[in-house]
């Protein structure tokens, strides 16, 4: 038996990787009857078969899952944003961050293309609601550095609506890549590639990474009713004043005596990360505990 981590999954194949070799393996099908299927990011133990063949007998216990992209254990979400062509909506940031949270994962708000746009008020938003944030370009190689020592020794997930540069910044981390780059189509403002497939790549800096599709695969499956329950604690700069509303039960959205609206009036909280969880909130609100 060796012990690994799956890289890659493709075509009903894991590829484990024992830290000698991959090994091609196929699953035990007593996790279909389990209803669990091993996914990328998961530690796992293997039977070794010759050929550098193998079968997948026991999957460790998981720290995290998302469901799209389907991966495990992530220890932080790296969430690539842009100002420039194409500009992300601070809302698709602040959805993926409350999923993240509620995992259990560290967030890092990454904005690419300061070479083309600072990005100042989006930096400031996030500066200001206590969560980590990196200013980078890929192009010129502005904080890449501070990049590589956020991710050095955690398993980072990327992920980022298409065109913001994923790939050219997993290419800047480690040369060694050569992604294939999208190009972003100046009508549409948006991509025209985007991965295929989840794959966890270690780089020459010591990080593993993972290169994941956009912001569009964190749909309606992660967004459930633990998320509901638990949604004023997915923003971490609502936590100093969750305990100073006047009413027990309060929803954090239009109450009298609510001491999060009241720290969005006086600035303490950024206005549009409030917003966010309005949005959020209205978006989750159809979710009954009997559908659970």
């Amino acid at each position: 038996m060796s012990r690994g981590r799956i890289q890659k999954a493709l075509s009903g194949f894991y590829y484990v990787n024992t830290g000698t070799q991959l090994l091609q393996c196929r699953a035990r099908g007593k996790f279909r009857k389990e209803g669990l299927s091993p996914l990328v990011g998961d530690w796992v133990e293997v039977q070794e078969l010759p050929g550098g063949q193998g079968y997948v007998e026991r999957i460790e216990p998981r720290k995290n899952q998302f469901a799209r992209p389907a991966v495990a254990n992530i220890d932080q979400l790296v969430i690539i944003a842009s100002h420039a062509i194409p500009q992300t909506d601070p809302y698709l940031i602040d959805r993926v961050s409350a999923i993240a949270v509620l995992k259990g994962c560290e967030v890092l708000v990454c904005i690419n293309k300061t070479d083309l746009d600072p990005a100042d008020d989006l930096y400031e938003i996030y500066r200001s609601a206590g969560l980590p944030v990196l200013r980078v370009s890929a192009e010129s190689g502005e904080g890449i550095n501070q990049l590589t020592e956020a991710i050095d020794g955690k398993l980072s997930a990327f992920t980022g609506n298409s065109g913001v540069g994923k790939s050219s910044i997993l290419n800047a981390l480690d040369p060694e890549f050569h992604l294939q780059v999208g190009e972003v189509s100046q009508a549409l403002g948006r991509g025209r590639h985007t991965t295929r497939h989840v794959e966890l790549y270690h780089l020459g800096c010591g990080a593993d990474v993972v290169d994941s599709p956009g912001f569009s695969s964190f749909d309606s499956d992660e967004l459930n009713l633990e998320l509901k329950q638990e949604l004023p604690n997915t923003f971490p700069e609502f936590a100093p004043y969750l305990e100073h509303c006047r009413f027990t039960g309060c929803s954090h959205t239009k109450e009298k005596g609510c001491a999060v609206l009241e720290a969005v009036r006086e600035g303490k909280v950024p206005k549009s990360r409030h917003e966010s969880y309005l949005r959020l909130y209205e978006e989750l609100k159809p979710l009954k505990e009997w559908e659970k």
